[in-house]
């Protein structure tokens, strides 16, 4: 097992919306590998959704209705896109402490 410090931020929250980590040794067991493709995934989300503001923003006359979704949208993926850096940021602290 892993050290406490060291556990995997997971890209899902507990039902009363906290965090949820993943203690493992192993980044090929089944947990760590749905970790890796829901992060792809939401990432995914994340780009397909900057391209579609882009867009939005060179049009001329965009609907104000439309721009709130967007709006809400983005921070939805901005949220997760900082929670998988987080993580990974760790992933990558926590592999390099175990090399030295």
């Amino acid at each position: 097992m892993t050290a406490q410090d060291e556990m995997r931020l997971l890209p899902w929250s507990s039902s009363e919306n906290k965090p949820c980590y993943l203690s493992t040794d192993d980044p090929n067991s089944y947990m760590s590998r749905l970790a890796d493709n829901i992060e792809a995934a939401q990432l995914g989300t994340a780009a397909e959704l900057l391209e579609e503001a882009s867009e939005t923003l060179d049009e001329q006359e965009s609907d104000p209705n439309d721009l709130r979704r967007l709006v809400q949208e983005l921070t939805g993926a901005l949220s997760v896109a900082l929670r998988v850096a987080l993580s990974r940021g760790h992933l990558l602290a926590a592999s390099a402490s175990q090399r030295i």
